[in-house]
């Protein structure tokens, strides 16, 4: 499906490759009950969610399991992650951000300064799937191609319509 400028989609489904570990996984289901086309692979790191057709990738990692994993395990499984990944999202999930959450987010944060690494606190499966999705939608080629071309109109209407731009235009008339 396609869109040209100003045209609205109703529905945009795209497909998305998931690590096997995530096959019984709410986001699995939600995903595929909105009719999306999931895919599992053994071969993506494990909690990894991807979307092809937008070059983005998700690691989806519990805070607790990190706090009772420990850090070296998790820190080898992203780095490993962000070398494959360009453009890559680590989707921190925990019911409640407190001070040990926040704490969690900030060390790896700081670990991997400087790294195409974008950390996002979440809360619950449905926030993480409604984030995915839309960044998923953003990027994708058609969706992205429709986004600039709306930016285009909206800036020739400002221009347009503005007193600026009138000013400056009756300016030249005087000048001339």
């Amino acid at each position: 499906m396609t869109e040209t400028c100003g045209q609205e989609q109703t529905r945009w489904i795209t497909t998305v490759i998931m690590s096997t570990a995530l096959q019984d996984h709410e986001i699995s289901t939600v995903l595929q009950t909105q009719q999306h086309r999931v895919r599992y692979s053994e071969s993506v790191e494990t909690g990894s969610v991807i979307f092809p057709l937008s070059g983005i990738a998700f690691m989806l990692l519990d805070t607790q399991d990190f706090l009772m994993t420990g850090e070296e395990e998790f820190s080898k499984r992203i780095q490993k992650f962000i070398n494959i990944h360009r453009n890559s999202f680590l989707v921190l999930s925990a019911a409640l951000h407190g001070p040990e959450e926040w704490s969690v987010m900030f060390r790896i944060q700081r670990r991997f300064l400087g790294s195409n690494l974008r950390v996002i606190p979440v809360h619950n499966p449905a926030e993480t799937v409604k984030l995915m999705l839309t960044m998923a939608k953003v990027t994708s080629k058609p969706q992205a191609n429709d986004t600039r071309c709306k930016i285009e109109m909206t800036k020739a209407q400002i221009i347009e319509k503005s007193p600026v731009w009138k000013t400056l235009q009756e300016y030249q008339l005087h000048c001339n």
